[in-house]
């Protein structure tokens, strides 16, 4: 049986936390509620989720997963049979083990969303609205809910990725091009200078130095940038162009409002969908404080004026908290910031090219004129 942490307040006002064991974070609730504590939050214990270390899937895996579950059993299948044939077809190395986990704690008698959770490769998002819509008996559609909220995550993700690519592309063909010139044909070049006993132009002495910082140190500076995205990767930050931190805060905003939109639908209440969706921005304390003003007793437009969200998406979210459709304001928030980002990733890929190829051209003309300058004096002299 899952663990669950939880905090609250007993009868006497008094804050407590601890640890409990039940099937769901509902029995958790329930069973605390016996004892006469109130629940401010309940979660699954990280040291008991799971035996083996298994890791997160990946959003693909997830899409696929959610589709063919829930396709599976609109087809009339029950849960243990989908997930049989599941784990049959599935051929990945990361996916099998999790089936076949997956189906193994389903037959053994657990509700399916404490196996989603025991298996430790689903999102909390995931088991936290397949819980809700085992309760409601809306599985098939919550399912198919997640799927379009994972879609929507993966397809914002390669958008800005495929903003990226251009630029990155260029930026390490124009380094290569220009490191080539002054780690090999400029000090070619620089011994022919040294012999003419001449002052050097400007241009010439400073691409000389340039050329004689990068031979000298030219393959430390390589290790230490190896070194830095090595620790990016493992320590999980993400490296934010400044160019691009407009559109990426409308899409992590255009995520965060869906995925809330969804959660709400599902069931999940406000303070817990926040904290659920807080993980999927890059400024996750944000909206951690306002899930903890939302539990103090404000309103969520007031908590989000805050925090600092910008006064268009406040106003929408007043009217549809105070016209009882919260979850649909949210969605029109997302869809706003997903058009305001789409509008910005257009206008910066169509600027991008241009840009990128000026500054490759002054760089390479840089370097030509420092390297033909001292040639056009030598031959004036020898005229």
């Amino acid at each position: 049986m899952p663990y669950f942490d939880y905090t609250g307040y007993d009868a006497k006002g008094k804050s407590t936390k601890g640890t409990i064991d039940a099937v769901s974070s509902i029995q958790a609730v329930d069973a605390l509620t016996e004892r006469g504590i109130i629940v401010v939050d309940v979660k699954l214990a990280e040291e008991k989720k799971t035996g083996a270390k298994i890791r997160l899937l990946p959003l693909e895996q997830h899409i696929f997963f959610c589709r063919s579950l829930a396709s599976y059993l609109k087809s009339g299948l029950q849960l243990a049979d989908a997930l049989r044939i599941m784990s049959r077809q599935a051929h990945d190395k990361a996916m099998k083990p999790v089936m076949e986990k997956l189906l193994s704690e389903v037959e053994g008698g657990r509700k399916f969303h404490t196996a989603l959770a025991e298996t430790g490769a689903f999102r909390e998002s995931l088991w936290r609205v397949a819980e809700s819509g085992e309760q409601s008996g809306t599985l098939i559609s919550v399912l198919n809910e997640a799927a379009d909220e994972f879609k929507l995550e993966d397809d914002l993700r390669r958008k800005i990725r495929g903003a990226m690519t251009y630029p990155i592309v260029m930026a390490v063909v124009g380094v290569g091009v220009v490191s080539f010139m002054l780690t090999y044909v400029v000090p070619k070049i620089s011994e022919l200078f040294e012999d003419m006993h001449q002052t050097l132009p400007l241009p010439t002495r400073i691409l000389i130095s340039l050329s004689n910082f990068l031979s000298s140190y030219g393959l430390w500076m390589l290790l230490a940038l190896l070194i830095f995205i090595v620790w990016v990767k493992r320590s999980g930050r993400s490296i934010q162009m400044p160019f691009m931190k407009g559109i990426t805060g409308q899409l992590n905003l255009a995520l965060v409002m869906s995925h809330l939109s969804t959660l709400l639908k599902s069931g999940i209440p406000l303070v817990q969908a926040l904290k659920m969706a807080s993980s999927m921005d890059v400024q996750k304390q944000r909206w951690l404080d306002a899930a903890e003003m939302v539990k103090a007793g404000h309103r969520f437009d007031k908590a989000l004026e805050k925090i600092g969200m910008p006064e268009e998406t406040v106003a929408v979210v007043r009217v549809g908290e105070m016209g009882g459709d919260l979850s649909g304001a949210l969605e029109n928030v997302s869809e706003q910031s997903r058009e305001i980002a789409q509008g910005r990733m257009e206008r910066l890929s169509t600027l991008m090219e241009p840009i990128m190829v000026l500054a490759l051209g002054f760089t390479v003309g840089f370097i030509v004129l420092a390297i033909l300058t001292p040639v056009f004096n030598l031959a004036g002299i020898v005229r």
